[in-house]
Parts: structure tokens; C-alpha cells; sequence
């Protein structure tokens, strides 16, 4: 049964952008709003309260405290009937007007301006972790992202040079509720040589991120996380000794997810041992691994080819390809990852009608038995190196990707362009990021515009001509090409899969081209022209 709240401004007080927010709010989290308006006597606010036969009954006062405080207390006199039949009231205000409403004990909650949408949410949603400080915070993936709708859960990168560092930055990225999610960042030889110390080289010890070593290196980063609202923590899923790096994961940090590409971290981009084929049966026996035991499973994949200038046939296609093979090797619930920004250079709507062309594609493989969670994040080389730039480029390029309402949105700091990021600066991220999410909510539908859905359509039928001559190169013997990593591997040395990028490769065949034309990546000729994927392949076969 629908809940119904009502909510003014008391009294002489005329100021209500906080009462709408939190109608708004409540709005979200399923209840009936009624809004009063401003400056609204006591008589009529219970007189609503009544007709409305109201659940909950919000008000608000932001003037002199004094005044405040003898207003409140005739309030709370007159609502005595209504409380004592088990309407809830709130308050809301400046905190020194919170501070005199909280003697009176009349008030089930009172908002002093300091709650974040979320705990203001929560409240509504009569969950738990609305109370700042309360350790009941959902630990799995799912249940979070549950738990938070309809905001994303937040999640950003961070691992520094040493364990006491992380360690210390963690801690305080838990205790201000910056995130609902910290992916580890540990250095290569934590990727690729946990489990031969006979190849680590001290030399590099914390390049790139934390030289975890040993289980109780990651066992002290997960402690450290136990604070504040409790984040979740995930790692990458390394590049060698799959399985057993996942079992160290899943039983230390409690791996929130696992994290793995499809055609990269091997010979082919130099982060890994492994050829290209074997990688890319190893990253299936991963998923299917971590689908078994019900955990979810991102593939990390299609921007690997946006950063090497891809066009945007090959990265929609590389999307479906990772979201194809999650299905077919066992997982349950997968997380599609859609980098905005990459390659630099693409404008927001032609990054908005690439996204939905790979939305289009997977969300008929959805099911009972497979799920696909949005997650979208800033391109790691989007960053203008000014912090201040930066800070700008956050909020503007957050405020986009809420346009496919993200289940998960991954912060790409601001400082991605200048050092890695300290705990201050995930904190700092988190509240801009945060703040432009805050202002999407409600935003007009940017996905509709002509040129948005123009281009998706062009998007989706070039893709599937592509993902025709991946099937067509299949060997006689071959059942599903698109989940074969023999099949996969050739087309990737073949051509059909390239980027720029891979010119001299081992692997990639980097002889194609492409040019940002009016915000999109396309495939062009030898004289620079736009050509279409039928052509390029006509050509390239």
C-alpha cells in the first residue's frame, strides 16, 4: 500500500528548496507527496495531515532559532493527537534550528542540511544505514545496488606506492562515506607474480599501485574498510594463475566483484604472460569460475579498444562480445562497463548513441538466470591536466552517463591526469560526483535527441555486419564462434578487431584507421574519406 507524505515550510518561514528535495526524494522511494508551500500556519498543516490521512508529516524552519524553537514546541503541542495515533513527523532546517528541535523529543528524525540524498533516502525507505555511523550496510554487489536506487553505488580506483599508506587512506575513505566500493589498485608484480616471488623485481616494488605480497597484506586492506558505511572491495583478477588468485581474493578482501577483459592483460599489451588465445580461454575460466559461486563478473573490455582509437563499431562490438562470452561461460549477473571520453575527442551525444548501441545489443540476452548492470565511468585519458579544469570535466561528464541511469558509476578522479589519487583527493571526487548525480536525478532525456538515436541506429546494424565476419571465419568444427577463444584470437590477427593503436604488434594487425568526425570514431580510407563497416571489411577480406 502506498505511503503518503505531506510537507511545508512552517509558520512565517517561506523557504522550501529543501522541502521539495525531500518530497522528491520520497517521490523516489515510492511514497505519495503533498506539497503545502511555503509559510503554511500549524491549524493547516494538520488539518492536511488529516484530510490526506498522512503517514508521514514533514516541516521545515529556517529563521531565528528562537523563534524556531517556540514555534516547533506550539507544533509538537498541537500534533500531539496525530503522534500519539502514529503519524511519523520530521523536521528539517539550519543546524542550530535542527539543534533546538531535537530537545523537544517530538521529532522521529530531524535533517540539519548535513545528510547526504542517500542517508535522506535511506530514511525514507525505512532502511537501516540512514543512521550516520550504523555498520548494517549491504556487503554484496546486488544488495547495494539495491539498497541505493536510485542513485548508482559509487566506486573509484586507489592504491598507493606503500601498505601503511593504503592502509591509512582507506580507513579515511571509509570514515567519510566517500564510496561504496574501493577497487584495490596493486602494482604489476601483485598482478602477475603473487605467487612466483622469484620473479618480482624490488626494483618496481609499488609501481603503478600497493605492493600487496601476501594474504594478510590484502586481510589488513580489507580491515581498514571496516569503518564508516562499510565499503565493499574488488581487485583486478591479475594476469596469471587465474583461479588461484581469485580464491585468494574472494577469500581475503571479499572480492565485491570480479574484474577481468576478454582479449587483454597478456602478450598483446605486454601486462601479462599469456598469448592471446590462451588468455583468452583463461579470462573464461574465470568467469565461469566466479559464475558458479554466484559472484558478479565485469569485463573490463571495450575501452582497452577506445584508448587505442578504435572506432566505435569495434568498441560496441568488443562490448557485445564480453557481455556474449559472460553469458555462455556461466555468470549470473554481469557488469557492462561503458567508458565515456575514449578515444578523446567524441562528443556527448555521439558517446550517448555508442552506449545505447551496445545497450541494444546485449539486453536481449538478458534472462532469469542473467542480469546486466549498467556501469559507466569518465575516460581515463579525458582528464585535462588543470585541477580546476578537471573538477569541471567530473561534474559535467558525471552528469551525462546519468542519462542511462548507471547502476554503478567508477570516479575517475580529477587528479587522474597528474598523480594518483590520495584518500583526500577520492573524498574530493566523491562530493562532486555526488553533487552532479544529486542534479541528474530528474534531468530531461538526453537518449531521445534525433542525432542520439541517428547514430545508435547506424551503430547497431554496422556492428552486426562485424559480428557476421567473426562467425564467418570460424573453423568447420567451431559451434559458437563468438564465445571460441581460437575464433576470437583470429579475429583479432585477421584485422576484423583492430585499432590504430596495434601497429606493430604481435598480435594486432593495427592497419586501421580512424578520425573523429563530427564527435564520432569512424573508420576511414587511405585518403582520410569515412567509409562504413561493409567496406572495411570488404576490403580487409
Amino acid at each position: 500500500m502506498t505511503k503518503t507524505v505531506i510537507a511545508s515550510a512552517l509558520g512565517e518561514c517561506v523557504h522550501v528548496a529543501g522541502v521539495s528535495n525531500f518530497l522528491r526524494l520520497a517521490e523516489a522511494a515510492g511514497w505519495r507527496t503533498i506539497f503545502l508551500g511555503p509559510a503554511v500556519s500549524i491549524e493547516a498543516v494538520l488539518a492536511a495531515a488529516q484530510r490526506e490521512k498522512a503517514d508521514l508529516v514533514g516541516v521545515s524552519y529556517r529563521l531565528t532559532p528562537e523563534n524556531g524553537e517556540r514555534l516547533l514546541g506550539q507544533f509538537a503541542e498541537a500534533a500531539s493527537d496525530l503522534h500519539a495515533s502514529g503519524v511519523r513527523f520530521a523536521f528539517g532546517g539550519t543546524p542550530p534550528v535542527a539543534e533546538k528541535a531535537a530537545r523537544l523529543n517530538f521529532f522521529e528524525k530531524i535533517f540539519d542540511g548535513s545528510e547526504s540524498p542517500e542517508q535522506v533516502l535511506a530514511y525514507l525507505k525505512d532502511q537501516p544505514g540512514a543512521e550516520r555511523g550504523a555498520v548494517i550496510f549491504p556487503q554484496q554487489a546486488i544488495d547495494r545496488i539495491a539498497w541505493r536506487d536510485p542513485y548508482p553505488i559509487l566506486r573509484h580506483h586507489f592504491g598507493l606506492p606503500t601498505m601503511q599508506a593504503t592502509i591509512e587512506g582507506i580507513h579515511k575513505i571509509a570514515e567519510a562515506e566517500a564510496l561504496d566500493l574501493i577497487s584495490l589498485g596493486t602494482d604489476q608484480d601483485a598482478q602477475e607474480n603473487f605467487f612466483h616471488p622469484e620473479h618480482q623485481d624490488p626494483r618496481r616494488k609499488g609501481a603503478g599501485g600497493v605492493p600487496v605480497r601476501s594474504a594478510e597484506d590484502f586481510r589488513a586492506l580489507y580491515a581498514a574498510s571496516r569503518f564508516g558505511n562499510f565499503p565493499m572491495l574488488r581487485a583486478y583478477s591479475g594476469t596469471d594463475d587465474f583461479i588461484e588468485y581469485a580464491e585468494l581474493l574472494t577469500g581475503t578482501i571479499h572480492n565485491a566483484w570480479c574484474a577481468i577483459p576478454l582479449f587483454w592483460f597478456n602478450q598483446m599489451d605486454g601486462r601479462g604472460p599469456w598469448d592471446l588465445e590462451g588468455s583468452i580461454r583463461e579470462h573464461q575460466r574465470v568467469m565461469n569460475w566466479y559464475g558458479v559461486r554466484h559472484i558478479p563478473v565485469e569485463l573490463n573490455e571495450p575501452h582497452h579498444w577506445g584508448m587505442r582509437d578504435s572506432s566505435d563499431v569495434v568498441y560496441v562490438v568488443a562490448g557485445f562480445l564480453a557481455a556474449y562470452n559472460a553469458r555462455e561461460y556461466g555468470v549470473k549477473d554481469y557488469i557492462t562497463q561503458m567508458m565515456f571520453n575514449s578515444p578523446p575527442g567524441t562528443s556527448d551525444a555521439m558517446d550517448l548513441a555508442k552506449m545505447l548501441a551496445l545497450l541494444e545489443l546485449i539486453q536481449p540476452m538478458e534472462s532469469k538466470d542473467f542480469h546486466i548492470w549498467r556501469q559507466t565511468r569518465i575516460g581515463l585519458l579525458s582528464h585535462p591536466l588543470d585541477q580546476d579544469a578537471a573538477r569541471g570535466h567530473l561534474a559535467a561528464s558525471t552528469y551525462l552517463q546519468m542519462a542511462l541511469k548507471p547502476h554503478i558509476y567508477h570516479i575517475v578522479g580529477h587528479t587522474e591526469a597528474h598523480h594518483a589519487a590520495t584518500a583526500e583527493d577520492v573524498i574530493e571526487a566523491s562530493k562532486i560526483a555526488r553533487r552532479a548525480i544529486n542534479n541528474a536525478i530528474g534531468a530531461p532525456d538526453m537518449t531521445s535527441a534525433p542525432a542520439v538515436q541517428q547514430r545508435k541506429e547506424i551503430l547497431v546494424r554496422q556492428s552486426l555486419a562485424l559480428l557476421s565476419s567473426i562467425q564467418d571465419i570460424a573453423k568447420p568444427d567451431v559451434h559458437d564462434p563468438w564465445a571460441d577463444a581460437g575464433t576470437l584470437a583470429r579475429a583479432v590477427t585477421l584485422g576484423l578487431m583492430d585499432a590504430p593503436q596495434l601497429l606493430n604488434n604481435k598480435f594486432g594487425k593495427g592497419q586501421a584507421r580512424t578520425r573523429i568526425i563530427q564527435g564520432a570514431s569512424v573508420s576511414v580510407d587511405k585518403n582520410g574519406n569515412p567509409i562504413d563497416e561493409h567496406t572495411r571489411l570488404s576490403i580487409l577480406l
